[in-house]
């Protein structure tokens, strides 16, 4: 059973204010994601069916056309094809999940703080 410790994972560059580490099975891909006060996760939509559950913070998320805060403890389900986005109204951490597996997450930049 691999085991997997994200705190000592380099993380890598999403978009500006948006890294994070992850991991890939045949499956899926599961990252632990940090967004900065402020970060915004222009609106988009992707095959990829998708879980997002907040461990920090407060982020303002618009899933088809609707806007909820997810705050600690909350997860949002992202179908395949829905467009979606959000903005962070302070520093969040969160859990992303994809399936199928986000296979051009896997060459992205490393974060370098910026």
């Amino acid at each position: 059973m691999p085991i997997i410790s994200y705190k000592d994972m380099p993380h890598v560059k999403l978009l500006n204010g948006i890294h994070g580490a992850f991991h890939h099975s045949d499956q899926l891909t599961f990252g632990h994601i940090t967004m900065e006060e402020g970060a915004i996760l222009p609106e988009h939509q992707h095959i990829h069916e998708q879980w997002t559950h907040l461990i920090e913070g407060r982020l303002e998320l618009t899933v088809d056309g609707t806007t909820t805060i997810l705050e600690p403890g909350i997860s949002a389900h992202i179908p395949s094809n829905v467009r979606h986005g959000g903005r962070a109204l302070t520093k969040c951490r969160m859990i992303d999940c994809f399936c199928p597996v986000r296979e051009e997450y896997k060459n992205l930049e490393p974060w370098t703080g910026q």
